[in-house]
């Protein structure tokens, strides 16, 4: 857990630090903000997390996904071992509902919804934590 914190604290840095290189080499494949399917305007930036450009809505439940282990077996865009977020985010509408079930799956655990593999649980999230990570998930619906 401590290894995979570091290694991700160290890609963060790494591409923070990047971020104003003029390196000809990188092309910026964000699209322009009209052209995002969102109620809200929404950046993905090079590890997928999104920057919520009209507020921080969402800021608190990327920074806590950031700093889990969620990355060990989820992408926002593409299946790993479980399901990318945006798949979760076309499945579930943004409703309390789904937040107070996606939440419960985030600290308990489950299995089968998305195949045999469990889904680790997190007990040691807070149910407000694990709200504002299922939040930042739902909000992901849309984005390509």
């Amino acid at each position: 857990m401590k290894k995979a914190l570091v290694v991700i604290s160290s890609i963060v840095i790494i591409v923070a630090c990047n971020n104003g290189s003029s390196t000809k080499d990188k092309q910026d494949t964000t699209p322009p903000l009209s052209q995002t399917n969102n109620s809200v305007d929404i950046l993905v930036d090079t590890l997928g997390f999104h920057t919520d450009s009209a507020s921080a809505k969402y800021e608190k439940g990327s920074e806590l996904m950031a700093k889990s282990d969620c990355l060990a077996c989820h992408k926002v865009k593409e299946k790993l071992v479980g399901p990318a977020y945006t798949a979760v985010a076309e499945k579930y509408p943004a409703t309390e509902e789904n937040i107070n079930y996606l939440s419960d799956k985030i600290i308990k655990g489950g299995k089968g919804v998305w195949g045999e593999i469990p889904m680790t649980p997190h007990p040691a999230i807070s149910k407000a934590d694990a709200a504002a990570m299922a939040r930042y998930v739902l909000s992901l619906k849309g984005v390509k």
